[in-house]
């Protein structure tokens, strides 16, 4: 069973919970009156039955109130599933233009100077912040979270080289959009990267690593 499936099916469960209550509420006078003895006091049970009617709408609201939160859970669990297929396609197009270098001249010109093999360094950092932008919009990190991610990230060479060439581009995309919580991921970002700045040079690429004995490092 697909999520879609089951979420469509708890949503039709729960309305036909509704309706079924609100067809017993609206039955039930019409058995009271043929169950009643001739001898009952109907101006008693006409006071009984305005408080029973008080406490029919608290059941219909509480009914309604759950296919409304059912429905509000359908639309998230959407909105992650489209969110998951629009990054699959991005993971699919930044694989393609690394695959060949041809296909780098395909995305917009770097923002700074840099060579091609940094831009593909670049290609790659876009997929891991863009990951951790999804992450934070859809609340599976919150802030000190996110801030700590990224502070950590800045730290190194390539991190910090990615935001210098892209920050800038997420400061445009989100200036003349709604999305408030991205807005905020930038917002973030810029404050996690000015942090990490002011804590110190960026640890270079080359010192990631131990160079096992014996062998010498790249470029020497």
């Amino acid at each position: 069973m697909t999520p879609r499936t089951s979420q469509y099916q708890r949503a039709t469960t729960w309305a036909g919970a509704a309706l079924a209550a609100l067809a017993v509420i609206s039955a039930t006078p019409f058995l009271l009156s043929a169950l009643a003895p001739h001898d009952l006091d109907w101006n008693r049970l006409s006071n009984i039955s305005q408080t029973y009617g008080a406490l029919s709408v608290l059941f219909s609201a509480a009914a309604l109130v759950g296919v409304v939160l059912s429905i509000s859970h359908h639309a998230q669990q959407t909105r992650i599933q489209n969110d998951e297929s629009h990054r699959s396609a991005h993971r699919e197009l930044t694989l393609l233009t690394l695959s060949d270098p041809d296909f780098l001249v395909c995305w917009e010109p770097p923002n700074t100077a840099v060579t091609q093999e940094r831009w593909r360094q670049l290609l790659v950092s876009n997929l891991i912040v863009s990951m951790w932008s999804s992450d934070y919009k859809l609340n599976l990190y919150d802030e000190p979270t996110i801030r700590a991610v990224l502070e950590d990230y800045f730290r190194g060479e390539v991190g910090r080289a990615y935001w210098t060439n892209s920050g800038p581009s997420w400061r445009r995309l989100t200036a003349s959009g709604t999305d408030r919580r991205l807005q905020k991921f930038v917002r973030i970002s810029d404050e996690a990267f000015a942090a990490a700045v002011a804590a110190g040079p960026a640890v270079p690429s080359a010192e990631y690593f131990e160079v096992p004995p014996g062998r010498r490092p790249p470029g020497s």
